[in-house]
């Protein structure tokens, strides 16, 4: 019997909120530019009172939610497994991730009160996005938010590196994957951030387990740091160890995929950057819509590579759902 879900994602539930900022932004109020960084609520506040300009995009986001949205639009059906609470946010994020035809286990649960989670994007001129995350009630993603049922009708798990920073999202990740591993539904993981790899390593190895995943998905400088290595073909084959199959994507020089046997250079599709937030998030979603489509790895490489040069030429983490299957008549012709 076929999969109810070709993929199962768990990860933090944040309403994205996009500024355009230029880098005299980031020296005056003490921001490293390029990173993610969590804040509380009132430096995100104070933040957004400083920037005085209209917020130049609002959606449901979050890394993992911007990958199944877009397997979504791809063709796909995907399930998220997430939190948000009961205020004005968290009915935004919920319609949001409905509308965009995603499942969710806020479609059966009683949502607490508390405070949404936010992430503020700040984008530069030079198309890099710069986050300060105030992660809210999605701080607080546990087990209980791990929808057993819809993991056992799925090919593939999905699970958000971000959540490595807290220790219950962390279990819920654990579980997710141990649920998965029983019932013979395959693996996947996103180190999601080199902040993550650098301070978390620990406990991403402890989401992977002993096993390791069957897809891991990482840019280059998170293989490096994860991989304690300086070159990347010494990084790729220490990352055999802990992913039968992986891709390292390497910006405006394409990807590398490990398809268990051979090493695949994917090439890029060269365009004007405005805005990199969300490729990496685009780039797993497309890959993930294509292996579970029946695709070979190159050629769900191929589309992930088309997806995420689109959704970097333009603002906001995800492509419109009529540019999705552009793409997708374009790479694959149906």
């Amino acid at each position: 019997m076929a999969p109810q879900y070709d993929v199962y994602a768990i990860g933090n539930a944040l309403v994205d909120m996009e500024f355009e900022v230029h880098d005299s932004f980031f020296k005056d109020h003490s921001i490293d530019k390029g990173l993610m960084t969590l804040v509380d609520e009132d430096r995100q506040n104070s933040l957004m009172s400083a920037l005085h300009t209209k917020i130049k995009n609002r959606q449901c986001g979050g890394s993992a939610a911007n990958t199944i949205i877009a397997v979504s639009q791809f063709g796909a059906k995907g399930f998220y497994s997430c939190k948000v609470s009961s205020d004005e946010l968290g009915d935004f994020y919920f319609k949001d991730l409905v509308d965009a035809g995603v499942d969710t286990n806020l479609q059966s649960q009683k949502r607490q009160d508390g405070i949404t989670g936010k992430c503020l994007v700040m984008i530069t001129p030079d198309a890099e996005r710069t986050m300060n995350t105030f992660l809210g009630i999605t701080q607080t993603l546990s087990k209980e938010e791990v929808a057993a049922d819809a993991i056992k009708k799925s090919s593939y798990v999905y699970m958000e590196g971000y959540l490595v920073t807290s220790p219950t999202g962390k279990a819920a990740a654990i579980h997710a994957r141990e649920v998965a591993e029983l019932n013979n539904v395959k693996t996947a993981l996103t180190f999601s951030d080199v902040n993550m790899v650098k301070f978390f390593k620990d406990g991403l190895v402890e989401m992977m387990g002993p096993k390791g995943v069957d897809l891991l998905f990482c840019n280059e400088a998170e293989a490096l740091a994860y991989t304690e290595t300086a070159a990347i073909n010494d990084a790729r084959e220490a990352l055999k160890k802990i992913a039968k199959n992986f891709v390292i994507t390497l910006g405006e020089n394409g990807a590398i995929i490990w398809d268990g046997t051979t090493f695949i250079d994917i090439e890029p599709y060269q365009v004007k950057a405005v805005d990199s937030n969300g490729a990496g998030d685009m780039y797993a979603g497309a890959f993930l819509y294509g292996i579970t489509q029946g695709q070979t790895l190159a050629g769900a490489g191929k589309l992930a590579s088309m997806a995420a040069s689109k959704v970097v030429s333009q603002f906001g983490p995800r492509l419109r759902p009529d540019q999705a299957l552009t793409i997708r008549q374009q790479v694959y012709g149906k």
